[in-house]
């Protein structure tokens, strides 16, 4: 622990921090801006070196790696630094992939008079194509091409997203197949939606995100420090503390929210960063903001691969490597620059003032509209990348000395990448090891990730209190009505069954108040996939740290429900019955938001799980042996009244009220009330007692106790499980439901195409 911050000294040259201290950043206007940008690993080991004191400058500079505002490396390395890491390579050969068409189109091939061959050819739909290539670290590969040209099939092949038993060819890093597990740690995919919270700050979604991605044992300050690092990097800085927003909360630009949602994947310095179409949806000032971000990246050691539909010019002079894909098929491979020189020998020459791109999609799809398409420049392509292929290896000399992959991620992370919980040495237990490295599969233990989530989770739905809001004011104002309405109940035969129709509608009421649970994950849902994609953290952290928050606002409801209610309803028990009332209550909501969370995993659409929770709560409580009791329903359906999760909370409640064998509830000419008897004179009413009494051979009088409480659970068929009993099988439903929702998310969210 230190009892101040240390302060660095001038020779430090740091231009993110103030003179005084060394933790907080400030923004610098355009104007004082150095010509170097350093990486976030080269300002991480500076914040370090002013922690433990290092002020030299010489130091400081033997360990650095500057990149210039433009993109271009200025090394200053010398004997006895942190090694360079060797360049990565990233090489795919013959990718093919392809998906079988709808079922429709199988059903019209049925009564089509066509060959074999070209049913096939209806069924089966071609996505890529035989493409190769390869991506090198510090440039920016980009693949362009109309829509449906095969660009997010490409990216999503090189990320892993999709199944490799479906993935034709192969993809090598530095010559060496990467798994599956490893690739996760070492990379990241930015969506081409901006999946974030809406009511977090800028500054806020990168910290969680660095609290995710970054180990326990890095300081807070060190995270916070890369965290300001990047909001720079990025050019956040003066949206640091606004709020994301949504449709309904004015907030950050389109493209702020682009660079954050780059940034949240970024946040770990990963050596491979696929990114779809980032600049979509954005002018061009964004866009171009966007990709110059991308160059920095690439710059400080990474290899950028992203997909792009039509760049501008300023766009193209930032990328290094180029793919044009028409119906999955690579129609040009190699650098912006030979663009010229390619379409010129294929007898199309790109005019001098035009955007080549531009003239490279047009005549593209010029080409895609004629008979034959582009064969002939997809022919020409392999002609023309096997002369240049065989010039470049002649002109390397050898200088393309490759390490081995686990060498060269070593090398990465001594510089600083990596610091997800990568360490050099023998792995650790759980981890991804390798002769010189460990690479564990999450960056914290679960507990850490369930205090993430926890916090993230409170901070979002603290700033929307309307929405808890709105269902504590559903909850209280039903226990109005319900205490209004059965208000100060009587011990009568028509008390008994006022009291039944209230502990059947209470109950029910706090399962359909569950139902607002719905939107709250399928919110979430892309959120939660992008995340645990690439192992933010796990499924089981998400899931118990959702059980855990929900806990205080179940407890605040249900106190308010039994409040509310149990006092004005005059129900029986006192103290001792209105915390049972108040534990019964609170384990319905507890079920019924477990049994609504568990339907959000399954269900996709906001209104279809609205429908599906409302009909299944109705025969839950069609079942629940209010409207007909267990001896009634036929044995066809006595496996459903078991499964209802009204019948256990509704029976418990109703054992805590007329459990009790002491308590008369129908004495002497009350047995006549609600039958034609009713209105009779009292005195024939007596006459009829007295007479049922001599043929019975017992002393019925009007005083006498004719129904006990008891009695009326045997009327209601609640004789086989007790009012404890009910509770715990109530809360084992919950926990049941989440374990369901648990290996919901397992199953259903691998997010990779088949």
């Amino acid at each position: 622990m230190l009892s101040a911050k240390p302060r660095p000294s001038s020779s430090d040259n740091l231009p993110l921090f103030t003179s005084n201290q060394s933790l907080e950043l400030m923004e610098h206007p355009q104007k004082s801006k150095p010509n170097g940008s350093p990486s976030l690993a080269d300002l991480l080991m500076r914040v370090e070196e002013s922690r433990n004191g290092h002020s030299n400058s010489d130091k400081t500079n033997s360990t650095m790696h500057h990149i210039t505002m433009d993109g271009g490396p200025v090394p200053s390395p010398v004997s006895g630094s942190v090694p360079a890491a060797v360049p990565f390579v990233l090489a795919f050969k013959n990718l093919t992939y392809s998906v079988k068409a709808r079922r429709q189109m199988e059903l019209l091939s049925l009564f089509c008079r066509e060959s074999s061959l070209e049913s096939q050819e209806v069924r089966t739909k071609i996505l890529l194509n035989d493409v190769s290539g390869e991506a090198r670290e510090g440039e920016i590969m980009a693949v362009l091409g109309a829509s449906g040209s095969g660009k997010s099939t490409l990216i999503d092949a090189l990320a892993d997203r999709i199944a490799r038993e479906s993935l034709g060819g192969s993809i090598t890093l530095n010559g060496e197949v990467l798994e599956s597990k490893l690739l996760k740690v070492i990379s990241a995919y930015v969506m081409q939606d901006d999946l974030l919270f809406p009511m977090l700050t800028v500054e806020e979604t990168l910290m969680f995100s660095a609290e995710f991605r970054l180990p326990q044992s890095l300081s807070k300050q060190r995270k916070w420090a890369r965290v300001q690092a990047l909001i720079d990097q990025l050019g956040l800085r003066s949206a640091a503390n606004t709020v994301i927003g949504d449709e309904g909360h004015r907030g950050v630009s389109g493209g702020e929210r682009r660079r954050v949602s780059i940034g949240i994947d970024i946040i770990h310095d990963p050596i491979l960063l696929f990114l779809d179409e980032p600049t979509s949806g954005l002018d061009s000032t964004s866009a171009f903001m966007v990709v110059k971000v991308l160059q920095r990246i690439a710059k400080s050691g990474s290899i950028v691969i992203m997909s792009i539909h039509q760049p501008s010019y300023r766009i193209l002079g930032l990328l290094d490597r180029l793919i044009f894909l028409s119906h999955g098929q690579t129609v040009y491979g190699g650098p912006p620059t030979g663009l010229p020189q390619f379409f010129a020998e294929f007898g199309h020459p790109i005019p001098e003032n035009e955007n080549k791109t531009e003239f490279a999609l047009d005549l593209i799809r010029e080409l895609e509209e004629i008979p034959g398409g582009t064969k002939t420049l997809v022919e020409f392509n392999k002609s023309w990348q096997t002369v240049n292929n065989s010039n470049n290896n002649s002109n390397d000399n050898g200088a393309s000395t490759k390490l081995s992959l686990k060498d060269a991620i070593s090398a990465s992370v001594a510089k600083g990448k990596l610091v997800s919980g990568a360490t050099t040495g023998i792995g650790d237990s759980g981890g991804l090891s390798t002769s010189a490295l460990s690479v564990p599969t999450y960056a914290n233990p679960f507990w850490v990730e369930m205090m993430v989530i926890s916090r993230r989770s409170l901070t979002n739905s603290r700033r929307m209190p309307e929405l808890f809001g709105i269902r504590f004011g559903a909850v209280l104002v039903t226990g109005i009505i319900l205490a209004t309405i059965f208000r100060d109940l009587d011990d009568s035969p028509k008390g008994v069954q006022e009291r039944l129709g209230f502990f059947a509608f209470a109950m029910s009421t706090t399962f359909y108040t569950c139902a607002e649970a719905i939107p709250v994950f399928l919110q979430e849902r892309y959120i939660f996939m992008r995340e645990t994609a690439y192992n933010a953290y796990r499924r089981s952290s998400y899931v118990l740290a959702h059980a855990i928050i929900s806990l205080p606002s179940l407890l605040v409801l249900s106190l308010a429900f039994a409040a509310v209610t149990f006092w004005p309803v005059g129900l029986a028990g006192g103290s001792s019955g209105f915390m049972f009332f108040f534990y019964a209550v609170l384990a319905s909501f507890w079920a019924g938001s477990s049994f609504v969370t568990f339907l959000s995993g399954v269900v996709s659409h906001v209104m279809l799980g609205f429908t599906i929770v409302v009909a299944i709560l109705a025969y839950f409580v069609l079942f629940s042996g209010f409207f007909i009791t267990r001896d009634r329903i036929p044995l066809y359906w006595i496996w459903f009244h078991y499964l209802s999760l009204v019948k256990y909370p509704y029976e418990s409640v109703l054992q805590n009220e007329f459990d009790d064998a002491a308590k008369c509830f129908v004495r002497g000419v009350q047995m006549f009330d609600n039958t034609p008897l009713g209105a009779v004179p009292t005195s024939l009413k007596l006459k009829l007692l007295k007479n049922m009494g001599s043929t019975l051979g017992m002393n019925l009088t009007g005083s006498t106790c004719v129904t006990t409480g008891v009695d009326i659970l045997k009327m209601q068929g609640i004789t086989d499980i007790n009012k404890w009993n009910c509770l715990w099988i109530t809360v084992a439903w919950g926990f049941f439901f989440r374990i369901l929702f648990y290996f919901t998310l397992l199953l259903g969210s691998k997010n990779k195409r088949k």
